[in-house]
């Protein structure tokens, strides 16, 4: 059988059969690649959503397919996303393509090519964010948070940003 010396930061080694090493390596970058779908992650090339409505104490806003609640920064114009770098950690914004359900109006869907190159969704001329703070659908902890910037609010089904708190 053959084997493998690992060696650790001081030079020491272990020696280790070959399927062992294989084996802890697709363990590390099956870890490296996957990407918890936490509720509030929208970064990154994603299956197509459905943007949705939901009503709650704000009114009635946009979310995603799975419930979680949109959001559009003041500070955009409807061609160009302004949060980039640490924003965008904060507010990630929602890339990909998207469909129009029930209460959505499919002709305000459009994209958006963010300064990375990616597509970013936009209803109605708003590119559109998720909060880092909404752990779960149906929160809406980033509604008139001045942050990054800017302030940020809740979208309408009509497309017109909700501003109550």
């Amino acid at each position: 059988m053959r084997q493998v010396v690992v060696r650790g930061r001081h030079g020491s080694g272990v020696r280790l059969p070959l399927i062992v090493v294989v084996a802890l390596a697709a363990v590390v970058l099956a870890a490296c690649s996957s990407s918890s779908k936490t509720p509030a992650s929208g970064g990154g090339n994603q299956a197509p959503t459905t943007l949705m409505t939901h009503t709650g104490s704000a009114g009635t806003y946009l979310t995603d397919n799975r419930g979680v609640a949109l959001y559009d920064f003041v500070n955009d114009t409807p061609t160009s996303s302004s949060c980039v770098g640490a924003c965008a950690t904060v507010w990630p914004p929602l890339t990909g393509t998207a469909t129009a359900g029930t209460g959505v109006t499919g002709s305000m869907i459009t994209t958006i090519t963010r300064p990375d190159g990616t597509k970013q969704v936009a209803y109605n001329g708003h590119p559109l964010y998720y909060y880092h703070g909404d752990s779960a659908a149906g929160q809406t902890n980033g509604q008139g948070q001045n942050l990054n910037g800017g302030l940020w609010w809740l979208l309408s089904p009509a497309g017109t940003e909700i501003k109550t708190h």
